[in-house]
């Protein structure tokens, strides 16, 4: 009877062939379900579809739809800088809110598991399906002008506080944006909050008592231990909220392209917006990818 004969394999080997079937249906999926519709988003942007009995016809116009969007479309460079400034805004306000939260979370106290469901339950009502309902919902879109309206009095109240305090224009500026967009951040700091909490549970509690024993306070703890232990947790916190608020349902840029091609300019000019937005958000996760990768640390 003929025996198999084991691979002999290095430990880093056996990582690195652990990395690639860990990776294989990312790897399959993007090759059967992303890479011909992109193919095809391009020719697109580069043609002028008409439809036709059938089918439709692409007739290639070459950049004609990107100059269309970039400089005779009256809004969408307005909005694309809009969508840009506010992510920088948001982001850090996103990550800091969150592992604020989940340190809290983190602690023992009566009603946590309550207090974890109550932060994710924005995650559910940001949902697709769930979002889209809101956007089509009479009775929501009413709800949410009489909040805008009292968040608009509030913050103009908040201003007149600050004003008075003689602060500098510029400081009083970002306190009031921060306030105004408090909400926003909380919606969609769900997923970064559990994200947190799962890393700060895996740090060994060893680690905490040996600072302890040398006479580490808790905030030489926090940054010491806890903070470059999160580092890679930041990063990908960091990836995953930018390609959320880039491709979230009530984006107005997402909703721009979306009303371009099916009312607007064509499908052509739209197709092209999106090429655009797609090429940006590829730069800023490249760029953000770069500066962050260069700071993570593995060990306290």
């Amino acid at each position: 009877m003929r025996r198999n004969k084991r691979l002999n394999l290095t430990f880093k080997q056996q990582q690195q062939l652990g990395g690639f079937l860990f990776s294989l249906p990312f790897l399959i999926g993007f090759v059967f379900f992303f890479v011909n519709p992109m193919i095809q988003a391009i020719r697109m942007s580069l043609s002028e579809l008409t439809l036709t009995s059938n089918t439709f016809e692409l007739e290639f116009t070459g950049l004609r739809n990107f100059r269309q969007a970039l400089f005779v479309h009256p809004t969408f460079v307005r909005i694309f800088t809009e969508v840009f400034v506010e992510l920088v805004t948001t982001v850090p306000l996103i990550i800091g809110f969150s592992l604020f939260v989940a340190m809290l979370l983190n602690q023992e106290f009566k009603g946590r598991t309550l207090a974890r469901v109550l932060f994710f339950l924005p995650v559910i009502m940001g949902a697709g399906v769930v979002m889209k309902m809101e956007i089509n919902d009479f009775a929501n879109i009413v709800r949410q002008d009489h909040i805008n309206q009292a968040a608009r009095f509030g913050s103009a109240t908040f201003r007149f506080i600050l004003d008075n305090s003689f602060l500098p224009a510029q400081l009083i500026d970002f306190v009031v944006d921060v306030a105004e967009s408090l909400p926003k951040v909380i919606r969609a700091s769900g997923v970064q909050i559990l994200i947190f909490l799962a890393g700060l549970q895996s740090i060994p509690r060893s680690v905490y008592e040996a600072a302890n024993v040398e006479g580490a306070t808790a905030w030489e703890g926090f940054w010491l231990i806890t903070f470059p232990m999160l580092t890679p947790l930041i990063l990908t916190n960091a990836i995953y909220t930018i390609i959320d608020s880039f491709i979230r349902m009530d984006n107005e840029l997402v909703l721009l392209i979306r009303d371009t091609m099916f009312g607007g300019d064509g499908y052509g000019v739209g197709m092209a917006m999106a090429m655009i937005y797609f090429a940006a958000i590829a730069v800023v996760l490249a760029v953000v990818y770069a500066v962050l990768s260069k700071r993570i640390s593995y060990q306290a």
